[in-house]
């Protein structure tokens, strides 16, 4: 095609509120509106509510922090897998990129869509995912599908023209979204909270409970349920504070990347982690916890909307949401073609993946991973999708903070303008806490975790079968 050049290059046109803007746009998408209402049907307090999301704040930041001595070593676009190819080798690096296109990016970015019709389906009932459109068999089409993948095509056509378009619309909506979040939440503190509800809420803060669907009741637990509990209740929560790690997979587009990519992890995951536990201790603050568990569609910010502002704002939370994973989506979609350019510049991936066209952005790659995405918007909802993505998301996690004390051994004399935050200390917590979590959902999610990491294992033959014809190729 002849607007399509082999030779084009990136073009630098983000700076540090770009950056940031795109990990605060990527990571608030759909689950601190919805998921909260899954978390307390799991443990059924206050106390756990508001922990789990502390905890998971927490282990991100760790995780962004030590993430920025690998970005400022290797300022290129790819990120996480340029990380794992450098601290390893490149079957693991296919492997996660693999696993990347296959589960992780495009399984998020199906599993966002989900939750923008969701919010759509609030404005005008017939694009639920209860108006069936067509079935065949087992398989039946829903409106909330076809919305969600409408949408992914139109953001992938808005980012096939060029990164100043995608710029222009991650950070104007990433604004926005700041500001009716702090918005909902001032707004529920100030005029929808209630002493005598949060005093009730806070009461037994500890009493963990979850609610059995069999005999629609509240049943107490502890020890092995209790863990199970909070291990299924971290899906969402580490969900909702995922996909930070988008900026570095377009560091070969930010200026001063050794810099800038560092600082927009480190400010981007502190204010999103700020936001998260806000809006939680206002839910908890304007609804008795039965309210949250059970708002209706999980739709926990448009139940609190409705207590704090009536019909009007109910109305208003949903737009606001839906501009929301709007723009997460964007982000996702930006950041997720990078990864399979730099894989397919490595003969790892479809050649075509390679080629930047007139505009400077991969397009094959970014249609390529339109057509995928929008087959899983056809295959799962929300909650599977999660359980889909994040064990792999965490196994990678933890297998690229593990490289820093590779590549601290393998380079020692390597630059490094900026070094993991309290290493060894904090990236060490880092691995025990996310590898416990891993055991944790491999026990009790089996049915739907097990199948991600069947998908990432399949990698492995792949990767083999496919190494003559790249060697032939160098």
């Amino acid at each position: 095609m002849e607007n399509e050049n082999q030779d084009a290059s990136f073009k630098r046109e983000l700076g540090l509120l770009d950056g940031t803007m795109l990990v605060v746009g990527s990571m608030i998408g759909s689950g601190i509106f919805i998921v909260s209402a899954d978390i307390t049907r799991q443990v059924g307090s206050a106390g756990w509510l508001i922990l789990i999301w502390i905890l998971s704040g927490l282990i991100t930041m760790i995780a962004a922090v030590s993430y920025a001595e690998l970005s400022a070593m290797f300022p290129k676009a790819g990120g996480q897998y340029v990380y794992l190819k450098e601290a390893y080798n490149k079957l693991i690096a296919f492997l996660y990129g693999w696993s990347f296109f296959a589960v992780i990016q495009t399984g998020t970015i199906a599993a966002v869509g989900v939750g923008f019709s969701k919010f759509a389906a609030y404005l005008y009932e017939p694009l639920s995912d209860e108006n069936i459109l067509y079935s065949l068999g087992s398989f039946k089409l829903n409106a909330a599908q076809l919305v969600s993948i409408v949408t992914i095509i139109l953001l992938t056509y808005i980012n096939s023209r060029g990164v100043k378009e995608g710029k222009i619309l991650q950070t104007t909506m990433t604004i926005i979204k700041i500001l009716s979040l702090f918005g909902l939440i001032i707004g529920g503190f100030m005029f929808g909270a209630k002493a005598e509800i949060w005093n009730a809420n806070w009461t037994d803060a500890w009493n963990t409970r979850a609610f059995d669907a069999g005999s629609a009741s509240w049943v107490s637990i502890g020890g092995g349920a209790l863990l199970a509990g909070i291990a299924a209740s971290m899906v969402g929560s580490l969900f909702s504070s995922d996909a930070w790690v988008g900026v570095t997979f377009i560091a070969g587009e930010i200026k001063d990347p050794k810099r800038n990519v560092g600082l927009s992890l480190f400010f981007g995951t502190f204010i999103v982690t700020v936001i998260y536990i806000l809006a939680n201790l206002m839910y908890v603050s304007v609804m008795p916890l039965s309210d949250i568990a059970f708002a209706k569609s999980d739709r926990v910010a448009v139940a609190a909307a409705q207590h704090t502002f009536g019909d009007t704002g109910t109305l208003v939370m949903a737009v606001i949401i839906m501009i929301s994973t709007f723009a997460c989506n964007n982000g996702l979609i930006m950041a997720g073609a990078r990864v399979y350019y730099t894989m397919a510049k490595d003969g790892l991936f479809f050649k075509k993946a390679s080629v930047l066209n007139k505009a400077g952005v991969p397009a094959w790659a970014l249609w390529i991973q339109c057509v995928w995405t929008s087959l899983l918007c056809l295959t799962g909802k929300y909650g599977d999708l999660l359980d889909f993505v994040m064990i792999i998301v965490i196994i990678f996690y933890i297998l690229t903070i593990y490289g820093i004390f590779i590549l601290r051994r393998k380079q020692p004399d390597a630059e490094r303008p900026y070094k993991a935050f309290g290493y060894p200390l904090l990236p060490f917590l880092y691995i025990i806490l996310a590898g416990a979590l891993c055991v944790g959902l491999l026990i009790t999610r089996f049915s739907t975790c097990g199948w991600g990491v069947l998908i990432m294992l399949l990698g492995i033959p792949i990767y083999y079968l496919s190494k003559p014809a790249e060697e032939a190729a160098v």
